[in-house]
């Protein structure tokens, strides 16, 4: 039975701004709040130096984005059996959907689109 559940387990490398990773192990159903907990509460004796004060401000990031708190692993498709990496960083907040830049180029007009003579 434990064979069967951790081919229903999707392996997790998490990489620290300081380069520094580790694999975890979760289900389909956890959050990325329930990721932030679990890596808080399990932190890595390797990592003692980039310990935090709260799981509540470890963000995941995944393919160039921030993950909400209730995405889950499932809802991503990640793969079974295969490892995926994401970055775990300490933030207090998360970015507006539109990042700043793209709303400072709707303001002053300007395009990435260029004109061919």
């Amino acid at each position: 039975t434990s064979l069967i559940l951790f081919f229903l387990q999707i392996n997790l490398r998490l990489i620290l701004v300081s380069g520094k990773t580790k694999e975890f192990l979760f289900s389909p159903n956890d959050s990325a709040a329930d990721i932030a907990k679990h890596v808080y509460d399990n932190w890595p004796m390797d990592w003692e130096e980039e310990q935090v004060s709260s799981p509540n401000i470890l963000r995941l990031i995944y393919q160039g984005r921030f993950l909400h708190g209730n995405v889950t692993l499932g809802a991503l498709k990640l793969p079974f059996g295969k490892t995926t990496v994401m970055h775990l960083v300490a933030r207090e907040t998360l970015p507006e959907p539109n990042s700043q830049g793209q709303r400072n180029r709707e303001k002053t007009g300007e395009s990435n689109c260029c004109v061919i003579l």
